[in-house]
């Protein structure tokens, strides 16, 4: 009994366990049954799509396939219709060659007849042709020849005004050759002239005596240029002695407050000559480098001198005057610190041009100084002026107190006169003691009232 208890059990278990297996199973099919449909469905819905799109591919086939037809019966009939040209083309070659064959022979015949029959009257009938066509002819090259004489007239008048300038040009260029040849021959003349003018002048720089006469001249001309002349003092054979040697200016310039500033024209130049002499370029950058040198020398020698020293009332500074500007950008070129060193030897390198510049400075400074001295003569002729204007208006004060003491004094006179005199003398004429004829003469007191003077004048006079 237990043990079919037991077996209804195991089976009663295993029913369950089935029954579960089972119901796992039978989901799982349902969701892919349900998987499936949804799929076929989305299948059925392409499927739907493809064939719209097949039926729509084929209607557009057929329309196709029909345009191809029509296409080809169209190629068909060209080709049938150039086929019928291409027939009808080559018979009408063929009767157009027939008639040209038949044309010519009629053509020949009826030649022969006509010279045979009729060639007189042909040959009469071409001579009077040939001279209408010789006339006329005639008539159209006289009216193309006038017409081409037209067309060509203007281009003869400008082809004759042409020639005429031409001509003219030719004439004007061969006197315009003469005369530059003739320019030419004066300009090699002249050329000659101041090269050998320029040699002796070479030569005669040369010397000291006239290479410092040079530059006293130069240095005289920037003078008289810069309008300096009468500030100027041009110093000849004067020299101060000092512990280094003897110094001898060549120009002393004057400035307003009574101070000078000294010009050395004595700069060296000897071997800038002969770099201008030089007969290739080595031996000319030597001797550039020399007249660098000898510019330098002189400047130092100035500044350790101390120049400006030995003259009472000069600048810390003396100018060294290089009477041409070639000499000093040779200087510079050749020695690139020439003007720092200059600067810091208290010398002043100038040439023509910046010695004018540096005067015509002094110049105005000479001016405006003359300006302040005229202002200051024109203060003290003002106070001068005002002074005596003072002293005037003090006599015109006591003139003015003397007149009212002397008006004073005649009216009180005045007054005695009407009160004691002229009854007196009425009385003696009743009395008959007066001349005949006389009569007392009318005395009036004085009215007339003194104009003041204005209250600064009366001041001022009260001040003197």
């Amino acid at each position: 009994m237990a043990e079919v208890l037991f077996a209804l059990a195991g089976l009663a278990a295993g029913v369950v366990a089935g029954w579960l297996l089972a119901g796992s199973r039978v989901r799982a099919l349902s969701a892919e049954v349900v998987d499936a449909r949804s799929r076929a469905a989305a299948a059925e819905s392409i499927s739907g799509e493809l064939r719209q799109q097949v039926e729509q591919l084929q209607r557009e086939l057929a329309v196709l396939r029909q345009q191809v037809a029509q296409e080809h019966q169209a190629r068909v009939r060209a080709e049938t219709s150039l086929e019928e040209a291409r027939n009808n083309l080559a018979e009408q070659k063929k009767l157009l060659a027939e008639a040209t064959a038949r044309l010519g022979d009629t053509f020949k015949a009826l030649s022969a007849e006509a010279l045979k029959n009729n060639n007189q009257a042909f040959i009469e009938l071409a001579r009077q042709v040939l001279e209408g066509v010789v006339v006329e002819a005639r008539g159209d090259l006289q009216k193309r020849q006038e017409a081409i004489d037209a067309l060509i007239r203007p281009l003869k008048e400008e082809l004759a005004r042409y020639e005429a300038q031409v001509r003219a040009m030719e004439n004007a260029r061969q006197e315009a050759y003469g005369s530059l040849k003739r320019q030419l021959q004066e300009l090699s003349q002249t050329q000659q002239l101041l090269h050998r003018e320029t040699s002796n002048l070479v030569n005669a720089l040369k010397t000291p005596q006239v290479r410092g006469r040079w530059g006293e001249i130069t240095l005289r001309r920037v003078v008289e240029v810069a309008g300096m002349s009468p500030y100027c003092d041009f110093v000849e054979q004067f020299s101060v002695e000092t512990e280094g040697g003897r110094l001898r200016p060549d120009l002393v310039v004057k400035l307003p407050g009574g101070r000078t500033v000294v010009v050395d024209a004595k700069v060296p130049l000897k071997a800038y000559m002969e770099a201008v002499e030089a007969g290739d370029e080595h031996a000319w950058r030597l001797a550039m480098q020399k007249h660098a040198q000898a510019v330098r020398a002189h400047m130092q020698s100035l500044g350790s001198r101390a120049y400006w020293s030995q003259f009472s009332s000069s600048p810390d500074f003396v100018v060294l005057f290089l009477p041409g500007e070639s000499f000093f950008s040779a200087a510079v070129e050749q020695d690139r610190h020439l003007i720092e060193d200059a600067l810091a030897s208290r010398v002043l390198l100038a040439t023509p041009t910046t010695l004018i510049a540096l005067l015509r400075t002094v110049a105005l400074s000479w001016q405006q100084h003359q300006m302040a001295e005229n202002a200051r003569q024109i203060a003290e002729a003002g106070m001068e002026l005002y002074e005596r204007v003072c002293k005037f208006a003090q006599h015109l004060a006591k003139i003015k107190d003397g007149l009212q003491k002397a008006t004073q004094s005649f009216n009180n006179a005045v007054g005695s006169w009407e009160s004691r005199l002229v009854p007196g003398a009425r009385r003696l004429k009743e009395l008959g003691a007066a001349m005949p004829g006389k009569e007392l003469y009318p005395v009036t007191p004085v009215e007339i009232a003194l104009r003041e003077l204005p209250p600064e004048q009366e001041q001022g006079a009260g001040e003197w």
